[in-house]
């Protein structure tokens, strides 16, 4: 049992960004839909890396169901009509206007299925002279400016992982779940459109703001806190400890009980969380030759005694063995099982849905959603 038992969610999808959203309905019990072409949808075919299914795929796909419909086909379109006329949502990440060429179009949706909840994502806003710029991951990083600001001072890099797909498919299962609420009281569905820039566009608040008010740019700082300070790593003897300071008081915690120097914290051009950051080289130079003298451990437990907030650099090899990773188990498209992070906020007992086959759903879908005559 799940919050969104009894959901109907039909899902003309690929990729990540849409299948970040779905799958998180899948989660709380909603029953997806995926709507795949023969050929599968893009993700299906990336790697084989799982026991014969793609990474992504493996992520993004379970609890699912897959039903191989060809939407140029006029019994399966009529398949899908009717699936519409049955179903709470319809979340799609096609080409921008591949839905009204369909014959979908948002002014048919409203009238003919009022009550159904309508997610459309795309790369950029529709309204916006990059309507038809075609998106992906990476070139939504680049041009939302999150590589300014990622990286060191002389290279630009993107993030590691596909953050602009995520914050979209999460950024869309926030509005579902607002338009569900919002439908409880007015009985109407709602045309939704989540755009992959806008969220990353968002999460550059801060160094926008930081620029259009004092017209400095963040810059890159590898591991370093564009703008708390010292909020960085730091070499020790055998390893490297990540320490944060958020506040004066810790600033004044670590002087004193983590690093010995209590002198450090009565300095007036570290008096402030902005005047660390702008004497950011001063405060290293006094700082680094301190956490040089330490062993990693004998650095944490000090950090520790400071109540000083601090982290460990992990490598990729180490993150599966990590003492805070949960998993949960998965069952592949062939049978068999593999592993991975439990979803947050789910608990122990949270058993994820199979991943379905290519189709492995199309004739029950057929037969039940075949349109009266």
């Amino acid at each position: 049992m799940g919050a969104l038992d009894g959901l109907l969610v039909v899902a003309i999808e690929q990729a990540v960004a849409a299948p970040m959203c779905t799958v998180r309905l899948a989660d709380a019990g909603a029953r997806v839909i995926k709507v795949e072409r023969p050929e599968g949808e893009t993700a299906r075919n990336y790697d084989s890396t799982v026991k014969g299914t793609s990474a992504y795929f493996t992520w993004l796909n379970r609890g699912k169901e897959s039903a191989v419909l060809d939407l140029k086909d006029a019994g399966d379109f009529g398949t899908l009509r009717e699936m519409l006329s049955r179903a709470d949502v319809l979340i799609q990440n096609l080409v921008p206007g591949a839905l009204d060429r369909m014959g979908l179009s948002r002014d048919v949706l409203e009238c003919e299925f009022p009550r159904l909840i309508t997610v459309s994502i795309v790369g950029y806003g529709q309204d916006t002279p990059y309507a038809q710029m075609r998106a992906y991951d990476m070139l939504v990083q680049a041009e939302s400016g999150l590589c300014s600001v990622t990286g060191t001072p002389d290279s630009p890099v993107k993030v590691g992982v596909s953050v602009a797909d995520v914050v979209t498919g999460m950024n869309a299962y926030a509005a579902i779940l607002e338009a569900l609420i919002e439908r409880r009281q007015t009985a109407r569905g709602k045309q939704i459109e989540i755009s992959m820039f806008d969220g990353l566009a968002d999460w550059m608040s801060v160094p926008l703001l930081h620029y259009e008010h004092t017209g400095k740019e963040s810059g890159r700082h590898g591991l370093s806190h564009a703008s708390i300070y010292p909020y960085r790593p730091f070499a020790c003897a055998d390893g490297t400890v990540i320490v944060a300071v958020q506040n004066n008081a810790e600033w004044l915690r670590l002087c004193e009980t983590a690093l010995g120097r209590p002198e450090l914290g009565q300095r007036n051009d570290f008096a402030t969380n902005a005047l660390r950051v702008a004497n950011r080289t001063a405060l290293d130079a006094e700082v680094e030759p301190l956490f040089k003298t330490m062993t990693t451990a004998h650095a944490i437990a000090r950090l520790e005694k400071a109540s000083i907030a601090y982290g460990r650099y992990t490598e990729l090899r180490n993150l599966g063995t990590h003492p805070a990773l949960r998993r949960t188990e998965v069952t592949l498209p062939n049978g068999q099982t593999t592993t991975l992070p439990r979803p947050p906020g789910r608990t122990e007992a949270f058993q994820a849905g199979p991943i379905p086959a290519l189709g492995q759903h199309t004739s029950p879908v057929r037969a039940e959603f075949t349109a009266p005559r």
